[in-house]
Protein backbone atom coordinates (compact mmCIF):
# COMPACT_ATOMS: atom_id res chain seq x y z
CA UNK A 1 0.00 0.00 0.00
CA UNK A 2 1.60 3.16 -0.71
CA UNK A 3 2.06 5.43 1.93
CA UNK A 4 0.15 8.57 2.29
CA UNK A 5 0.38 11.81 3.98
CA UNK A 6 -2.06 12.27 6.84
CA UNK A 7 -3.71 15.94 6.32
CA UNK A 8 -4.40 17.74 10.12
CA UNK A 9 -5.59 20.29 11.67
CA UNK A 10 -4.60 21.04 15.30
CA UNK A 11 -7.10 23.44 17.27
CA UNK A 12 -5.75 24.89 20.71
CA UNK A 13 -2.42 24.24 19.24
CA UNK A 14 -0.23 26.60 21.89
CA UNK A 15 3.02 26.55 21.23
CA UNK A 16 2.45 23.19 19.57
CA UNK A 17 3.94 20.24 21.59
CA UNK A 18 1.40 17.76 20.65
CA UNK A 19 1.88 18.95 16.50
CA UNK A 20 5.59 18.55 17.03
CA UNK A 21 5.08 15.33 18.54
CA UNK A 22 2.80 14.46 14.99
CA UNK A 23 5.49 16.23 12.62
CA UNK A 24 8.30 13.96 13.81
CA UNK A 25 6.46 10.92 13.05
CA UNK A 26 6.68 11.97 9.38
CA UNK A 27 3.44 10.85 8.58
CA UNK A 28 1.59 14.28 8.91
CA UNK A 29 1.39 17.78 7.67
CA UNK A 30 -0.29 20.03 9.90
CA UNK A 31 -3.13 22.58 6.85
CA UNK A 32 -3.89 24.66 9.61
CA UNK A 33 -3.26 25.44 13.53
CA UNK A 34 -5.93 27.62 15.67
CA UNK A 35 -4.48 29.60 18.40
CA UNK A 36 -5.41 32.95 20.53
CA UNK A 37 -2.78 33.67 22.48
CA UNK A 38 -0.44 35.66 20.85
CA UNK A 39 3.14 34.28 22.62
CA UNK A 40 2.16 30.80 22.01
CA UNK A 41 1.34 31.57 18.19
CA UNK A 42 4.63 33.51 17.98
CA UNK A 43 6.82 30.88 19.25
CA UNK A 44 4.61 28.44 17.40
CA UNK A 45 5.21 30.05 13.62
CA UNK A 46 8.63 30.57 14.53
CA UNK A 47 9.15 26.70 15.34
CA UNK A 48 7.24 26.16 11.80
CA UNK A 49 10.18 28.18 10.45
CA UNK A 50 12.76 26.85 11.86
CA UNK A 51 12.56 23.38 12.29
CA UNK A 52 9.78 22.37 9.68
CA UNK A 53 11.30 24.81 7.00
CA UNK A 54 7.42 26.40 6.25
CA UNK A 55 7.57 29.25 4.43
CA UNK A 56 3.38 29.89 4.80
CA UNK A 57 4.04 29.48 8.72
CA UNK A 58 2.26 33.03 9.45
CA UNK A 59 -0.43 32.14 7.59
CA UNK A 60 -0.80 28.36 8.94
CA UNK A 61 -0.83 29.24 12.63
CA UNK A 62 -4.01 30.95 12.39
CA UNK A 63 -4.14 33.37 16.04
CA UNK A 64 -7.74 33.93 16.17
CA UNK A 65 -10.62 33.29 19.53
CA UNK A 66 -12.24 29.73 18.09
CA UNK A 67 -15.81 30.48 19.49
CA UNK A 68 -16.17 33.07 16.76
CA UNK A 69 -16.75 29.81 14.57
CA UNK A 70 -18.20 31.21 11.72
CA UNK A 71 -15.16 33.67 11.29
CA UNK A 72 -13.11 31.04 11.78
CA UNK A 73 -14.47 28.81 8.56
CA UNK A 74 -15.08 32.15 6.72
CA UNK A 75 -12.73 34.19 7.02
CA UNK A 76 -12.17 37.45 9.46
CA UNK A 77 -10.93 41.16 10.19
CA UNK A 78 -9.75 42.56 12.94
CA UNK A 79 -7.19 45.21 13.11
CA UNK A 80 -7.13 45.00 16.64
CA UNK A 81 -6.71 41.71 17.75
CA UNK A 82 -6.63 39.29 15.27
CA UNK A 83 -5.54 40.93 11.65
CA UNK A 84 -6.88 39.13 8.62
CA UNK A 85 -7.57 35.91 7.29
CA UNK A 86 -9.49 33.89 4.59
CA UNK A 87 -10.21 31.83 7.52
CA UNK A 88 -10.08 27.80 8.13
CA UNK A 89 -12.65 26.98 4.88
CA UNK A 90 -9.49 28.33 2.19
CA UNK A 91 -7.04 26.11 3.73
CA UNK A 92 -8.83 22.59 4.09
CA UNK A 93 -10.45 23.51 0.26
CA UNK A 94 -6.68 24.12 -0.96
CA UNK A 95 -5.52 21.05 0.61
CA UNK A 96 -8.72 18.68 -0.73
CA UNK A 97 -10.19 17.95 2.58
CA UNK A 98 -8.82 16.88 5.98
CA UNK A 99 -7.67 13.15 7.61
CA UNK A 100 -7.49 14.30 11.57
CA UNK A 101 -8.53 16.70 13.60
CA UNK A 102 -6.14 17.08 16.86
CA UNK A 103 -6.03 19.51 19.81
CA UNK A 104 -7.90 20.08 23.16
CA UNK A 105 -9.46 22.95 24.84
CA UNK A 106 -7.81 24.88 28.18
CA UNK A 107 -7.94 22.47 30.55
CA UNK A 108 -8.17 24.66 33.86
CA UNK A 109 -11.96 24.37 33.98
CA UNK A 110 -12.01 20.73 34.01
CA UNK A 111 -8.41 20.07 36.33
CA UNK A 112 -9.27 19.59 40.18
CA UNK A 113 -6.63 22.08 41.08
CA UNK A 114 -8.54 24.63 39.71
CA UNK A 115 -11.88 23.37 40.97
CA UNK A 116 -10.57 23.90 44.87
CA UNK A 117 -8.97 27.25 43.83
CA UNK A 118 -11.74 28.76 42.57
CA UNK A 119 -14.43 29.54 44.82
CA UNK A 120 -17.66 28.51 42.62
CA UNK A 121 -15.94 25.14 41.67
CA UNK A 122 -14.91 26.95 37.80
CA UNK A 123 -18.82 26.07 37.40
CA UNK A 124 -19.17 29.76 35.92
CA UNK A 125 -15.69 29.45 33.50
CA UNK A 126 -16.48 29.70 30.55
CA UNK A 127 -13.92 26.93 28.68
CA UNK A 128 -16.12 24.38 29.94
CA UNK A 129 -18.14 24.50 26.89
CA UNK A 130 -15.03 25.48 24.81
CA UNK A 131 -15.40 21.68 22.77
CA UNK A 132 -18.11 22.63 21.54
CA UNK A 133 -16.17 24.57 18.73
CA UNK A 134 -14.06 21.70 18.61
CA UNK A 135 -16.59 19.37 17.96
CA UNK A 136 -17.88 22.32 15.38
CA UNK A 137 -14.56 22.29 13.56
CA UNK A 138 -15.26 18.13 13.57
CA UNK A 139 -18.43 18.75 12.43
CA UNK A 140 -17.53 20.97 9.47
CA UNK A 141 -14.87 19.44 7.86
CA UNK A 142 -15.50 15.13 8.93
CA UNK A 143 -12.16 13.93 9.89
CA UNK A 144 -11.93 10.18 9.42
CA UNK A 145 -10.80 10.54 13.11
CA UNK A 146 -9.94 12.83 15.81
CA UNK A 147 -7.48 13.53 19.08
CA UNK A 148 -9.12 15.15 21.65
CA UNK A 149 -6.30 15.73 24.75
CA UNK A 150 -7.67 16.94 28.43
CA UNK A 151 -6.90 16.20 32.17
CA UNK A 152 -8.65 13.15 33.47
CA UNK A 153 -10.64 15.66 35.66
CA UNK A 154 -13.00 16.03 33.20
CA UNK A 155 -14.52 13.02 33.69
CA UNK A 156 -15.83 13.91 37.16
CA UNK A 157 -16.54 17.79 36.19
CA UNK A 158 -19.88 18.96 36.51
CA UNK A 159 -20.45 23.07 35.44
CA UNK A 160 -24.38 21.93 34.99
CA UNK A 161 -26.59 19.59 36.01
CA UNK A 162 -24.89 16.78 33.69
CA UNK A 163 -21.07 15.36 34.21
CA UNK A 164 -19.54 17.42 31.52
CA UNK A 165 -18.06 13.98 30.27
CA UNK A 166 -21.63 12.96 29.69
CA UNK A 167 -22.27 15.59 27.01
CA UNK A 168 -18.98 15.62 25.04
CA UNK A 169 -19.12 12.06 24.63
CA UNK A 170 -23.37 12.60 23.51
CA UNK A 171 -22.19 15.12 21.33
CA UNK A 172 -19.58 13.37 19.22
CA UNK A 173 -21.62 10.31 18.66
CA UNK A 174 -24.56 12.78 17.65
CA UNK A 175 -21.94 13.94 15.28
CA UNK A 176 -21.60 10.69 13.94
CA UNK A 177 -17.78 10.03 15.72
CA UNK A 178 -17.44 6.77 17.45
CA UNK A 179 -15.83 6.93 21.35
CA UNK A 180 -14.75 4.59 23.64
CA UNK A 181 -17.83 4.01 25.72
CA UNK A 182 -16.03 3.82 28.80
CA UNK A 183 -13.45 6.69 28.84
CA UNK A 184 -12.05 6.32 32.43
CA UNK A 185 -10.26 3.51 29.89
CA UNK A 186 -9.55 6.72 27.83
CA UNK A 187 -6.81 7.89 30.95
CA UNK A 188 -3.23 7.36 29.87
CA UNK A 189 -0.27 7.84 32.30
CA UNK A 190 2.27 9.37 30.15
CA UNK A 191 5.15 8.03 32.47
CA UNK A 192 4.67 4.88 30.88
CA UNK A 193 5.62 6.24 27.15
CA UNK A 194 9.48 7.45 28.39
CA UNK A 195 8.30 11.26 29.50
CA UNK A 196 10.36 11.57 33.03
CA UNK A 197 7.03 13.88 34.83
CA UNK A 198 3.81 12.00 36.32
CA UNK A 199 1.31 13.18 33.92
CA UNK A 200 -1.57 11.59 32.98
CA UNK A 201 -4.03 12.85 30.36
CA UNK A 202 -7.19 11.51 29.22
CA UNK A 203 -7.06 11.19 25.21
CA UNK A 204 -10.20 10.55 23.37
CA UNK A 205 -9.68 9.01 20.10
CA UNK A 206 -12.83 9.36 17.57
CA UNK A 207 -13.25 7.86 14.61
CA UNK A 208 -16.06 8.67 11.48
CA UNK A 209 -19.17 6.01 11.56
CA UNK A 210 -19.78 7.23 8.53
CA UNK A 211 -16.41 6.52 6.54
CA UNK A 212 -16.28 3.15 8.54
CA UNK A 213 -19.54 1.81 9.59
CA UNK A 214 -20.34 1.54 13.19
CA UNK A 215 -19.20 -1.23 14.38
CA UNK A 216 -15.66 -1.12 12.45
CA UNK A 217 -15.52 2.37 13.96
CA UNK A 218 -16.01 1.01 17.32
CA UNK A 219 -13.71 -1.89 16.59
CA UNK A 220 -10.94 0.66 15.52
CA UNK A 221 -11.49 2.80 18.39
CA UNK A 222 -11.24 -0.38 21.31
CA UNK A 223 -8.22 -1.39 19.27
CA UNK A 224 -6.42 2.03 19.44
CA UNK A 225 -6.22 1.61 23.03
CA UNK A 226 -5.48 -1.69 23.32
CA UNK A 227 -2.91 -2.24 20.76
CA UNK A 228 -2.16 0.49 18.62
CA UNK A 229 -1.19 2.71 21.39
CA UNK A 230 0.62 0.06 23.39
CA UNK A 231 2.90 -0.96 21.22
CA UNK A 232 4.73 2.33 21.86
CA UNK A 233 5.38 2.02 25.36
CA UNK A 234 8.75 2.83 26.60
CA UNK A 235 11.09 -0.32 28.09
CA UNK A 236 11.20 1.47 31.12
CA UNK A 237 10.68 5.03 33.00
CA UNK A 238 13.02 7.93 32.38
CA UNK A 239 14.13 10.11 35.66
CA UNK A 240 14.85 13.32 36.25
CA UNK A 241 18.47 12.99 36.13
CA UNK A 242 18.09 11.37 32.93
CA UNK A 243 16.15 14.70 31.52
CA UNK A 244 18.24 17.51 32.93
CA UNK A 245 21.12 15.62 34.52
CA UNK A 246 23.64 17.11 31.94
CA UNK A 247 22.90 20.69 31.93
CA UNK A 248 25.32 23.38 33.13
CA UNK A 249 25.22 24.01 36.67
CA UNK A 250 24.10 26.92 37.48
CA UNK A 251 25.45 27.62 40.95
CA UNK A 252 24.18 31.38 43.17
CA UNK A 253 26.71 34.39 42.56
CA UNK A 254 28.65 35.96 45.27
CA UNK A 255 27.04 39.43 44.19
CA UNK A 256 24.80 39.30 41.94
CA UNK A 257 24.81 40.39 37.88
CA UNK A 258 22.55 41.75 35.30
CA UNK A 259 22.08 40.10 32.04
CA UNK A 260 20.26 41.35 29.27
CA UNK A 261 18.45 44.03 31.37
CA UNK A 262 17.47 41.63 34.24
CA UNK A 263 19.06 40.82 37.78
CA UNK A 264 20.17 37.53 38.37
CA UNK A 265 20.77 35.41 41.45
CA UNK A 266 22.41 32.86 39.63
CA UNK A 267 25.60 32.32 37.06
CA UNK A 268 24.89 32.08 33.82
CA UNK A 269 25.61 28.86 31.64
CA UNK A 270 28.72 28.14 30.79
CA UNK A 271 28.48 26.62 28.05
CA UNK A 272 25.70 28.73 26.82
CA UNK A 273 22.48 27.02 26.41
CA UNK A 274 19.61 28.65 25.03
CA UNK A 275 16.82 29.15 27.88
CA UNK A 276 18.57 27.79 30.53
CA UNK A 277 19.25 30.98 32.91
CA UNK A 278 18.33 30.89 36.73
CA UNK A 279 15.67 32.68 37.67
CA UNK A 280 16.04 35.43 40.28
CA UNK A 281 15.94 33.59 43.54
CA UNK A 282 16.07 35.85 47.12
CA UNK A 283 18.34 35.09 49.49
CA UNK A 284 15.15 33.50 52.08
CA UNK A 285 14.70 31.10 49.36
CA UNK A 286 18.09 30.27 48.53
CA UNK A 287 18.78 29.48 52.42
CA UNK A 288 15.63 27.59 52.44
CA UNK A 289 16.67 25.30 48.99
CA UNK A 290 20.20 24.41 51.10
CA UNK A 291 18.38 23.37 53.38
CA UNK A 292 16.17 21.20 51.62
CA UNK A 293 18.48 19.96 48.99
CA UNK A 294 20.45 18.68 51.84
CA UNK A 295 18.15 17.16 53.88
CA UNK A 296 17.04 14.78 50.58
CA UNK A 297 21.23 14.28 49.91
CA UNK A 298 21.97 13.42 53.47
CA UNK A 299 18.94 11.18 53.82
CA UNK A 300 17.89 12.33 57.02
CA UNK A 301 14.06 13.35 54.75
CA UNK A 302 13.22 15.49 57.56
CA UNK A 303 11.43 17.15 55.39
CA UNK A 304 9.81 14.67 52.95
CA UNK A 305 6.29 14.94 54.07
CA UNK A 306 3.39 17.50 53.25
CA UNK A 307 2.63 18.74 56.54
CA UNK A 308 6.53 19.17 57.73
CA UNK A 309 6.75 21.44 54.50
CA UNK A 310 3.82 23.70 54.96
CA UNK A 311 5.13 24.12 58.69
CA UNK A 312 8.79 25.36 57.21
CA UNK A 313 6.48 27.77 55.09
CA UNK A 314 4.78 28.93 58.09
CA UNK A 315 7.98 28.96 59.89
CA UNK A 316 10.16 31.25 56.99
CA UNK A 317 7.21 33.29 55.61
CA UNK A 318 4.46 33.46 58.46
CA UNK A 319 1.69 32.74 56.56
CA UNK A 320 0.02 29.67 56.27
CA UNK A 321 -0.94 27.74 52.88
CA UNK A 322 -3.31 24.69 52.14
CA UNK A 323 -0.96 23.43 49.98
CA UNK A 324 3.07 22.92 50.70
CA UNK A 325 4.69 25.15 48.80
CA UNK A 326 8.06 23.59 48.23
CA UNK A 327 8.86 20.53 46.96
CA UNK A 328 12.93 19.07 45.64
CA UNK A 329 12.03 17.19 42.28
CA UNK A 330 13.86 13.87 42.93
CA UNK A 331 17.07 12.44 40.66
CA UNK A 332 16.48 9.11 40.02
CA UNK A 333 12.65 9.72 40.30
CA UNK A 334 10.19 11.38 37.58
CA UNK A 335 9.15 15.32 38.18
CA UNK A 336 6.12 16.18 39.80
CA UNK A 337 3.90 17.63 36.92
CA UNK A 338 5.01 20.47 35.24
CA UNK A 339 2.07 23.20 35.08
CA UNK A 340 1.68 25.99 33.57
CA UNK A 341 1.31 27.66 36.93
CA UNK A 342 4.94 27.19 37.03
CA UNK A 343 5.46 30.46 35.92
CA UNK A 344 4.61 32.10 38.73
CA UNK A 345 6.83 31.46 41.27
CA UNK A 346 8.64 27.41 40.55
CA UNK A 347 8.60 26.72 44.48
CA UNK A 348 7.44 23.23 43.90
CA UNK A 349 10.23 22.59 41.20
CA UNK A 350 13.55 23.13 43.33
CA UNK A 351 16.51 21.61 41.41
CA UNK A 352 17.99 18.70 43.42
CA UNK A 353 21.30 19.79 43.14
CA UNK A 354 22.51 21.49 46.43
CA UNK A 355 24.82 23.31 44.91
CA UNK A 356 22.82 24.97 42.79
CA UNK A 357 20.08 25.89 45.00
CA UNK A 358 17.67 27.32 42.00
CA UNK A 359 14.18 26.46 40.78
CA UNK A 360 13.99 24.79 37.44
CA UNK A 361 14.70 26.97 34.69
CA UNK A 362 12.55 27.63 31.18
CA UNK A 363 15.00 24.41 29.52
CA UNK A 364 14.39 22.15 32.35
CA UNK A 365 11.12 22.50 32.16
CA UNK A 366 11.41 21.86 28.27
CA UNK A 367 13.18 18.78 28.57
CA UNK A 368 10.65 17.03 31.33
CA UNK A 369 8.34 17.68 28.98
CA UNK A 370 10.23 16.72 26.59
CA UNK A 371 10.51 19.64 23.85
CA UNK A 372 13.84 18.93 22.00
CA UNK A 373 16.44 21.51 22.55
CA UNK A 374 16.46 23.50 19.28
CA UNK A 375 13.17 24.36 20.18
CA UNK A 376 14.09 27.98 21.57
CA UNK A 377 11.59 29.53 23.41
CA UNK A 378 10.89 32.77 22.97
CA UNK A 379 9.20 36.04 25.17
CA UNK A 380 9.14 36.32 28.89
CA UNK A 381 9.46 34.11 32.12
CA UNK A 382 5.62 34.51 32.37
CA UNK A 383 4.64 33.14 28.38
CA UNK A 384 7.60 30.54 28.38
CA UNK A 385 6.80 28.56 31.33
CA UNK A 386 3.17 29.02 30.82
CA UNK A 387 3.01 27.31 27.41
CA UNK A 388 5.47 24.71 28.13
CA UNK A 389 3.26 24.05 30.83
CA UNK A 390 0.24 23.73 28.85
CA UNK A 391 1.66 21.52 26.17
CA UNK A 392 1.24 17.89 25.24
CA UNK A 393 4.41 16.10 25.64
CA UNK A 394 5.87 15.93 21.96
CA UNK A 395 7.33 12.56 22.59
CA UNK A 396 4.04 11.34 23.99
CA UNK A 397 2.53 13.22 21.14
CA UNK A 398 4.64 10.97 18.63
CA UNK A 399 3.74 7.87 20.20
CA UNK A 400 -0.07 9.11 19.45
CA UNK A 401 0.60 9.94 15.68
CA UNK A 402 2.35 6.57 15.10
CA UNK A 403 -0.59 4.52 16.56
CA UNK A 404 -3.19 6.69 14.77
CA UNK A 405 -0.97 6.10 11.52
CA UNK A 406 -1.04 2.56 12.17
CA UNK A 407 -4.39 2.32 12.68
CA UNK A 408 -5.70 4.28 9.88
CA UNK A 409 -3.17 2.22 7.42
CA UNK A 410 -4.56 -1.17 8.52
CA UNK A 411 -7.86 -0.10 8.09
CA UNK A 412 -7.20 1.05 4.46
CA UNK A 413 -5.95 4.70 4.64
Amino acid sequence: MPRRIIKSIDLFAGCGGLMDGFLQSGHYKTIAAVEWEKAPCENLRQRLRDKWKRKDADKVVMQFDIQRTDELFEGWKDDEVYGTSKGLDSFVEKAGGIDVIIGGPPCQAYSIAGRVRDENGMRDDYRNYLFESYLKVVEKYQPKAFIFENVPGILTAQPGDRKIIEVIQESFEKAGYCVLPDLNKAIIDFTEYGIPQNRSRIIIFGVCEEAYGKDRALEMVKRFYETYLPKYKSERKITVREAIGDLPKLKPLKKEMKYQGKRLSHALPDPFVENHIARWQSKRDIDIFKLLTKDIESGRNKYASAEALKKLYTEKTGKISNVHKYYVIRWDEQSNLIPAHLFKDGLRHIHPDSEQLRTITVREAARLQTFDDDYIFYGSNVDTYKMIGNAVPPKFAKCCANAVYDLLRNYGF
